[in-house]
């Protein structure tokens, strides 16, 4: 496979015909060529590019794989209209995108509106190379604003010869965390007062643990590791050359198709030797998030979302209650208008939203890199999903912080709360010393 990559990117037809596309169009136009690279059950892990942007979206048990090389065209932004920026910002891109078939941009954005490292706070980027991988149907897009197409091209071999190194890094003792989980249980009480005084009904804290290895991380190395984890899950990343942010989500925040959308109310967790999720605890936490995601949708929607009934959902070793969420939006709405409405979810920030978010920030709570936010797929129709960004690891040299949160309710235990969040935190532990290696991969040689 790799080999036909190479031999599309080095045709000169290849240049004609984005030539042939961006014929007459504006200078910053996208322009996206895709090309078939034929049949083959294909991962792109060992094209993890070592010091280019990329972005890694796969879903294992669809047979789904993504991964994107550079930015053809990006726009980032911060503060309380950060998604308005980036909506208006992609109604450009779209608006004159010149195109010979499906193509696509992503995204990512911070818990917090204001946290700007070391991830800007939200991005969106169309990249340069993206390589497919559906059901078996392998594909290369490449994109370039119509202005700099040859300057373009000439850009991307060198994206494809320095790949990363995927690695196991011998991992250093680790410091004992006894301090900061009492601080963090004080936290909890703190938040079971409030909840108990009527201020609040949920609170969501984070908790992060750092892990330090004699040898940098590998992002390729992690996300191998959680393919074989979590099949069931969103395994993505996202890298800009110093840090990678690495992770694996069963939760999705919003999906427009045409004028369906489809949300997740998830939340309740449970593991070997936890509560069950029957418990009232879990069953009132979920409650909640059905209730903030059906009423977020409705005033987009002619008739009120329906929830399905509360399923198990399986995520690794966890289990969580999750609902399905579907509408019919009016038309004219976009994704991240639907974005903006959900965003933050009791799910990861609290109930009611407003007092929550006021809890969270009187506490000084800190979410590093786009933990909690949300990663996207977009399509250059306006469809597109976002994931919240859960069971994720932000990689830097050898250090690697990982995050995982608990909802905090009345009746919440805070010792239980914190057996939760190791839990959570086991997914990516695990992931940090994988036996799998990408790299031998036969099927990208064919």
């Amino acid at each position: 496979m790799i080999h036909t990559l190479r031999r599309c990117l080095s045709a000169p037809a290849t240049l004609a015909r984005l030539e042939a596309l961006a014929a007459g169009a504006p200078a910053s136009a996208p322009v996206s060529l895709r090309l078939s690279l034929g049949r083959a059950e294909s991962d792109w892990l060992p094209l993890l590019p070592a010091d280019a942007p990329y972005w890694y979206r796969a879903r294992p048990d669809h047979h789904e794989y993504r991964l994107a090389i550079g930015h053809a065209l990006h726009v980032t932004s911060a503060g309380p209209n950060r998604l308005a920026a980036l909506d208006n910002a992609f109604a450009g891109f779209c608006r004159d995108w010149r195109r010979n078939g499906p193509a696509f941009a992503f995204a990512g954005f911070a818990f917090d509106a204001g946290n700007n490292a070391p991830l800007p706070n939200a991005l969106l980027a169309i990249p340069a190379i993206l390589l497919e991988s559906v059901a078996g149907e392998c594909s290369v897009t490449f994109s370039a604003p119509a202005g700099r197409l040859a300057q373009s091209a000439a850009e991307w071999p060198q994206w494809l010869a320095t790949p990363a190194i995927a690695s196991t890094p011998r991992q250093r003792p680790s410091r004992p965390e006894t301090l900061a989980e009492r601080a963090w249980i004080g936290r909890v009480n703190a938040a079971l007062r409030d909840i108990e005084a009527g201020r609040v009904d949920k609170i969501v804290l984070a908790r992060s643990r750092k892990i330090e290895a004699d040898s940098p991380f590998s992002a390729a190395s992690v996300l191998g590791q959680l393919l074989t984890q979590q099949p069931a899950s969103l395994v993505y990343a996202h890298g800009n050359g110093q840090h990678s942010f690495v992770g694996a989500t069963p939760e999705r925040l919003v999906r427009l198709a045409g004028n369906r959308v489809d949300a997740d109310a998830l939340a309740g967790t449970s593991w070997p030797g936890s509560l069950a999720l029957s418990e009232t605890k879990n069953r009132h936490e979920q409650a909640l998030v059905v209730q903030a995601v059906c009423a977020a949708l409705a005033p987009f929607c002619a008739t009120p979302p329906l929830a399905e009934p509360a399923q198990e959902h399986a995520a690794g070793q966890l289990l969580h209650l999750r609902s399905r969420v579907a509408a019919t939006v009016r038309p004219g709405t976009t994704l991240f208008e639907l974005v903006r409405a959900l965003h933050p979810t009791p799910a990861i920030g609290g109930f009611p939203v407003a007092a929550a978010q006021a809890w969270l920030a009187a506490h000084n709570e800190q979410r590093s890199g786009w933990y909690s936010g949300a990663i996207g797929l977009l399509t250059a129709e306006g469809d597109g999903e976002f994931s919240v960004a859960l069971r994720s690891a932000l990689l830097a040299g050898n250090t690697a912080e990982l995050q995982a949160g608990a909802g905090i309710v009345a009746g919440s235990d805070a010792a239980h709360e914190l057996a939760e969040t190791t839990a959570k935190l086991g997914t990516l532990l695990a992931a940090l010393a994988p036996s799998i290696r990408p790299e031998s991969d036969d099927s990208l040689r064919a």
